[in-house]
C-alpha cells in the first residue's frame, strides 16, 4: 500500500511538472526552460540530502550519471513535445512508452506480471494507436513530428526511471543528486553551444522552476516507491500522470477531445489500471 501511495504521488507531481514545463517552453526556447529547471530540481534533492541520506558508492555514481544523461534527454524532449501539443494526446502516448521499459525490465528481473498484466500491455498499445489517430479538427491530431518527439520522450522518461532504479537501495537520494547534477551540466553546457540559436525570449522562470521542483518530487517519490515495490508496477502507476497533465491542459488552455481520442485515453487508463492491479 505505501507503495501504491507513493507511485500515485509521483504521478500527481510529474503531471503537474510536465503541464507547466510545457506551458514554459512555448514562451520561450526549450532549453532556456530546462536551463531554469533543472538547476530548481538539484536545488530540492541538495535540501533533501541532511534529512533523507546520501551515499556516492561507484554504483551510485554509475547509475546516477546515465538516469542524469537519460533525463536531460527526456527534459528537452517532453517539454518540446508538449510545447508543440495537443497535450491531451502526446502526454498519454509518452507516458505509455515510458512505462513498457520498466515493465519489461521488472519481468526480466523475475516480477510477475498475471493474467490481468497480460491483457494490459496489449491494451496499452492499442491506446496509442487510438489516440494518436483520433479524428476531428487538424488542431486536434499531432504531427508526425510531435508523435516522434513523444516517442522519444517516453523513451528517456523510461532509462531515467530504470536507471534510478538499479541504483543501489541504500544510496538514499545519492543516485538524484548525482542525475540531477549531470542532467542541469549537460543542458548548460547545451545552451552554452547553441546560445545563439535561442532566441532573445526570456523564459517562464517562476512556471519553469515550479516545474523542476514537481519533477524533483516525482522523482523522489517514485524512487521511494520502487524500492518498497515492484517496479513494473510502480511504474504503470506513476504513468497515470496525463490525468493531471491532461486535466490541466482542458481548464487552462481549453484543449479539446475528440471521440477518437476519448476511447484512446479510456483505453490507456483500462490498460494502465489493469497493469497496476498486478
Amino acid at each position: 500500500m505505501i507503495a501504491l501511495l507513493l507511485a500515485l504521488g509521483s504521478s500527481l507531481a510529474y503531471g503537474c511538472a510536465d503541464f507547466l514545463g510545457g506551458l514554459g517552453a512555448r514562451k520561450a526556447h526549450v532549453l532556456r526552460t530546462v536551463m531554469v529547471a533543472a538547476p530548481a530540481s538539484l536545488t530540492v534533492e541538495l535540501l533533501l540530502w541532511p534529512f533523507l541520506g546520501a551515499s556516492f558508492a561507484p554504483a551510485t555514481l554509475a547509475w546516477g550519471v546515465a538516469s542524469g544523461v537519460a533525463s536531460a534527454a527526456a527534459f528537452a524532449l517532453l517539454y518540446r513535445t508538449l510545447a508543440i501539443g495537443p497535450m491531451n494526446v502526446l502526454s498519454p502516448i509518452t507516458a505509455l512508452v515510458s512505462a513498457m521499459m520498466p515493465v519489461g525490465v521488472g519481468l526480466v528481473q523475475g516480477e510477475h506480471l498475471g493474467l490481468a498484466g497480460l491483457i494490459g500491455l496489449p491494451l496499452a498499445l492499442a491506446a496509442v494507436v487510438l489516440v494518436s489517430a483520433g479524428h476531428g479538427a487538424k488542431s486536434a491530431r499531432p504531427s508526425r513530428s510531435a508523435l516522434l518527439l513523444a516517442f522519444g520522450a517516453g523513451a528517456a522518461i523510461a532509462l531515467q526511471l530504470v536507471f534510478l532504479h538499479q541504483a543501489p537501495s541504500d544510496s538514499g537520494v545519492g543516485p538524484l543528486i548525482i542525475g540531477r547534477a549531470v542532467s542541469s551540466a549537460v543542458t548548460l553546457a547545451a545552451a552554452g553551444v547553441m546560445f545563439r540559436r535561442l532566441g532573445p525570449e526570456r523564459p517562464a522562470y517562476a512556471i519553469s522552476a515550479t516545474a523542476g521542483i514537481l519533477d524533483a518530487v516525482a522523482n523522489l517519490l517514485f524512487l521511494l516507491a520502487a524500492r518498497s515495490g515492484d517496479l513494473a508496477v510502480v511504474a504503470v502507476i506513476t504513468a497515470l500522470y496525463p490525468a493531471g497533465t491532461v486535466l490541466l491542459a482542458r481548464s487552462v488552455l481549453a484543449e479539446r477531445m475528440h471521440r477518437g481520442q476519448l476511447i484512446g485515453l479510456g483505453t490507456a487508463a483500462v490498460a494502465v489500471s489493469l497493469l497496476a492491479l498486478t
